[in-house]
């Protein structure tokens, strides 16, 4: 099997790995799934759980992205198609997990992982616009948007190679085609914004 067969294989069997749902059991005893957006990802683990579920969701979630970009590495001795190769899987599987019958998160995350390995400029600019987004307006989807719409230009502005940027390209393109229930929410002014759960009211018996 090539490099890249097994770059693929792998990388989409760690994005496959859902991350929410294994610490929402293990935390409360919960199926994520069926609270809030119903989502596996950080921002419904964060309105469900609280912070600090929600932050080890998100460490899990880009650990992800960035093992299957070091696994690419040592199996291909640094092979940027490789790595790439290895990356664009693991956003794949957390999106498609073969483990969730294919429904999964939105990707951010995983990608934001591959992201700080393959791209650490581009993430000096993605994650402060992220961030100040979400904390002026409190919506995560419009973060996330804005963010993927300026990482492949930011990809552009710091002279990465070709590849890289068509790789940001894609992986921007999809994560806002995934965002695109958001989109229409935002544009109808019916988005929810973010608020932080607790266990405790999951322990309770109430609902996100």
């Amino acid at each position: 099997m090539s490099d890249f067969l097994w770059a693929a294989l792998v990388g989409y069997l760690l994005g496959s790995v859902p991350t929410g749902l294994l610490i929402g059991k293990w935390l409360c005893n919960i199926d994520i799934r069926q609270y809030g957006s119903k989502n596996i990802g950080t921002t419904n683990m964060f309105r469900t759980l609280g912070a600090k579920p929600a932050s080890i969701v998100l460490l899990g979630d880009m650990g992800k992205g960035m093992l299957a970009v070091l696994f690419a590495n040592l199996l291909a001795d640094n092979s940027l198609p490789v790595s790439l190769t290895g990356g664009l899987a693991a956003v794949l599987g957390h999106n498609y997990p073969v483990f969730l019958n294919f429904k999964g998160g939105r990707g951010v995350a995983t990608a934001f992982g591959v992201l700080c390995l393959l791209q650490p400029k581009v993430v000096m600019i993605v994650f402060p616009v992220w961030l100040a987004i979400v904390f002026l307006t409190r919506y995560v989807s419009l973060g996330s948007v804005v963010a993927a719409f300026i990482a492949p230009i930011a990809a552009w502005w710091f002279d990465y190679q070709f590849p890289l940027v068509l790789f940001t390209t894609f992986a921007a393109a999809f994560v806002i085609i995934r965002h695109k229930d958001n989109i229409r929410r935002l544009l109808a002014g019916t988005e929810s914004k973010i608020k932080a759960g607790s266990t405790s009211s999951i322990n309770k018996g109430g609902s996100a």
